[in-house]
């Protein structure tokens, strides 16, 4: 049931949700605060002071929001690969137990059709080790072999814009940090006068702002993508280990179906001695 679940959940549902989720607690943790300032008339007149969050979203501007766009598909991603990259996805328990069983009971052309019609990793690697078996055993292990690297390159694949959004977050960030001192050196250089602190500050701010949003994309992405690297050469590994041994018990087991059913040779009849 809980399988069930999570394959029907998409993963930007997940991200949108968790990005939501964050989006609410900066509101809740970054809200504005009233404090008291004097008036003229001596009065006490509570002024606002601008929203922490609408601050951030003014600051780091059009690139902030590349950097948003780019942490929504991180964790997406991140998501998606959870559910992917799990042994019950890569080699189903019931497909494997079914195998199993079949096998006790020597039905091999149903083993071949289960695997055939399930698009696991364990059925695609097991349906061309059966499918090469009749050119040989070693045959049949080098067709499996390969298919077990490609489907381990595509699921590499899945896993690389991690690696990706790892370099391309500093560099956003070090783009925005460029823009921000810019934007302070030339307030400083077009101004004749005294100069404003806040315009200084302004610039700088968006500079370390959009700094540190790039690193903290780029941290987590790497460190994923290091644990999903990991835990896809685990499976793939695991996976092949246990097609190659069930291929084997496949084959021996055919043998032995084939030398049972074949008939005993004939007794060859003794020469009859000749006439007199």
């Amino acid at each position: 049931m809980v399988d069930r679940l999570l394959s029907a959940v998409r993963p930007w549902h997940l991200g949108l949700a968790l990005a939501l989720l964050l989006a609410a607690m900066a509101v809740d943790g970054l809200s504005s605060r009233a404090y008291a300032q004097e008036g003229e008339a001596g009065q006490v007149e509570p002024v606002m002071q601008e929203n922490a969050l609408m601050w951030v979203v003014k600051t780091s501007g059009m690139i902030g929001g590349v950097l948003l766009i780019l942490s929504i598909y991180f964790v997406s991603t991140v998501c998606r690969m959870f559910i992917e990259l799990r042994p019950v996805t890569v080699a189903p328990p019931e497909i494997v137990s079914e195998c199993q069983e079949m096998l006790q009971k020597r039905q091999f052309k149903e083993i071949y059709n289960v695997v055939k019609d399930d698009p696991s990793f364990y059925s695609r690697v097991l349906s061309t080790g059966i499918a090469e078996l009749p050119g040989g055993l070693a045959e049949a292990r080098e067709g499996m072999e390969r298919v077990g690297e490609a489907l381990t390159v595509d699921m590499e694949k899945k896993i690389s814009m991690l690696a990706v959004l790892g370099t391309l977050g500093p560099m956003i960030g070090l783009l925005g940090t460029l823009k921000g001192m810019i934007a302070s050196f030339s307030v400083i250089a077009r101004s004749d006068q005294a100069i404003k602190a806040s315009e200084v500050a302004g610039g700088i701010s968006e500079a370390l702002l959009l700094t540190f949003e790039g690193v903290a994309l780029s941290v987590p992405a790497i460190y994923f993508f290091a644990v999903f690297r990991n835990r896809v050469s685990s499976l793939s590994v695991t996976t092949l280990v246990e097609c190659d041994e069930f291929l084997r018990h496949f084959a021996h087991a055919a043998r032995s179906k084939t030398s049972a059913a074949a008939p005993p040779p004939a007794a060859a009849t003794p020469p009859k001695p000749a006439k007199a």
